[in-house]
């Protein structure tokens, strides 16, 4: 399975981006697919994850303000990220499970 992960670039806080993941090869494979971000200096962190029958799951900090999304037919995932703050500044990386394949991260900075 391959991941392409786009839509990351600079936005102004209280901005919005939308990201996508697509996936290809051998898609019948993945069943939970989310998106992961790292910022400089700190771990990666789950933002956002969306199972095959469509239940999502957020992290505290994105709550309200990102939506996660997944079209099953074009095999791809979206984040649509509102009210960006600069602190939202990281890599984001897409993520499908269940056997941990990885897109190759699209950056997103928020300047304040």
């Amino acid at each position: 399975v391959q991941l392409q992960a786009s839509g990351g670039g600079l936005v102004q806080a209280g901005g919005s981006l939308r990201l996508s993941c697509a996936a290809s090869g051998s898609t019948f494979s993945i069943n939970a697919m989310g998106w992961y971000r790292q910022a400089p200096g700190k771990q990666r962190e789950l933002v956002a994850a969306i199972s095959s029958g469509g239940s999502t799951n957020y992290s505290d900090s994105v709550k309200g303000r990102f939506t996660i999304s997944r079209d099953n037919a074009k095999n791809t995932v979206y984040l649509q990220m509102n009210g960006l703050k600069p602190e939202d500044t990281a890599v984001y990386y897409c993520h499908a499970a269940p056997y941990g394949y990885w897109g190759q991260g699209t950056q997103v900075t928020v300047s304040s």
